[in-house]
């Protein structure tokens, strides 16, 4: 039974708030600049990409920083949610002073590195949360902490849609909902902050030279990289390829919806029958429910619906197994957590930023335009790209996880 004193919701509510600003910044924002600003994919892929660069740089060092002031961690997180904050505001809701591509570009940097600094010193906190409860913890609060994000994916994904029919700007509404949601996780998770007990820095080489940490980044690579992919063209491939137009929402959270659902099922399995096995057994599901996709043709919506709940309670699995592992991990070898959650942060961002600035010229090279009519053979890159690539990438995951086996 859930104890009060264990405040696991307020890791829900933060973890809500931060899936709530990545993800669907990769799902929406750059559809919102093509249709307002008539800003290129191309343009937009290379700048995503060109942000993440900075990630390269940046993550390490805001785990450094943030494990040198693991005692201001309320302060730090403050700052950060001020200006993910103005940030969103400023990228959905503020008409550009500048050039449309470099005021994306000015405001998707404040959201991304406020977003880092959160992450790192939320998932650091929850390596110490977790070692104060009970054996098992790591996966118990990776329950919450997942499920509140994939419930904040679920809301943020479908909030334009809902808030279409009232408001001129839907994402005027999104921005307002997400400062007060800011301002609520924050307030929830502010008697947590405190609690950071006095150790030692590891440093980055500990993680980097322990085999089993390396093992967990490579395959946290892999594995983002398939939903880097379909988030990225997930718009594109409901508008273009099955031409259904309006189901894009509805089932954005049907996918997320499933995942929320699935997440402590394959949580509890996990500490049933092993979290290696059970967690292959959902990459394998992924891996077959992405093949299902590839020859989907227009009108094929329902077949769709169907591979959406399957494909996001697989991801449930992905989400919720793999940063428990490396949390377990970092609790033996690393046991502050700010260095390494900022190498996590860094690995799972990069998967996004390389699914964009690849994806989208592609599509361009190969003929496919938003919103026009496309010949079959650019409808068919689409589906390549979007269905094919993740189960490629699917089987290079679970081979690394096969020879590396981490966590036994």
């Amino acid at each position: 039974m859930q104890r009060s004193h264990d405040r696991l919701s307020a890791y829900a509510l933060f973890s809500g708030l931060l899936a709530a600003a990545g993800l669907p910044i990769y799902i929406h924002a750059p559809k919102f600049y093509v249709d307002e600003y008539g800003v290129s994919l191309a343009a937009l892929g290379a700048t995503l990409f060109g942000l993440r660069l900075l990630d390269v740089v940046q993550d390490p060092i805001l785990g450094w920083i943030s494990e040198r002031l693991r005692n201001r961690r309320s302060l730090l997180v403050v700052i950060g949610a001020a200006i993910i904050s103005l940030s969103m505001f400023g990228l959905f809701v503020a008409l550009p002073p500048l050039p449309p591509l470099l005021w994306f570009a000015l405001m998707l940097t404040g959201v991304f590195s406020a977003f880092s600094l959160l992450s790192i010193n939320f998932y650091a906190q929850g390596v110490e949360k977790a070692d104060r409860l009970e054996t098992g913890s790591h996966l118990r609060l990776a329950r919450w902490r997942e499920t509140g994000a994939l419930i904040g994916i679920c809301l943020a994904a479908i909030s334009p849609a809902l808030l279409a029919p009232i408001m001129n700007n839907p994402f005027a509404g999104f921005a307002a909902g997400f400062a007060v949601v800011t301002f609520l996780a924050v307030l929830a998770m502010r008697k947590e902050w405190g609690t950071v007990s006095a150790i030692a820095s590891s440093g980055f080489g500990v993680i980097l030279k322990d085999y089993e940490a390396r093992s967990l980044l490579i395959i946290a690579l892999l594995n983002a990289a398939p939903v880097a992919v379909t988030s990225t063209l997930f718009l594109f491939f409901v508008e273009s390829r099955l031409q259904a137009t309006g189901w894009e929402g509805p089932l954005l959270v049907l996918f997320f919806l499933s995942a929320a659902v699935a997440s402590p099922i394959w949580s509890l399995c996990a500490e049933k029958w092993g979290t290696v096995r059970v967690l292959i057994l959902a990459m394998i599901i992924g891996l077959g429910a992405f093949a299902f996709a590839i020859p989907l043709r227009e009108g094929d919506t329902l077949i769709f619906a169907i591979i959406c709940v399957v494909s996001g309670a697989a991801l449930g699995a992905d989400l919720t197994l793999l940063p428990a592992m490396f949390a377990k991990r970092m609790a033996k070898i690393a046991p502050s957590g700010t260095e390494g959650f900022g190498l996590w942060s860094f690995v799972s961002k990069f998967a996004l930023a390389f699914a964009a600035v690849t994806l989208l010229p592609i599509l361009e090279i190969f003929g496919f335009r938003v919103g026009s009519e496309n010949s079959q053979d650019a409808l068919f890159v689409l589906s390549l790209l979007y269905a094919g690539l993740p189960c490629v990438l699917k089987v290079l995951a679970i081979m690394v996880i096969l020879i590396a086996r981490p966590g036994e």
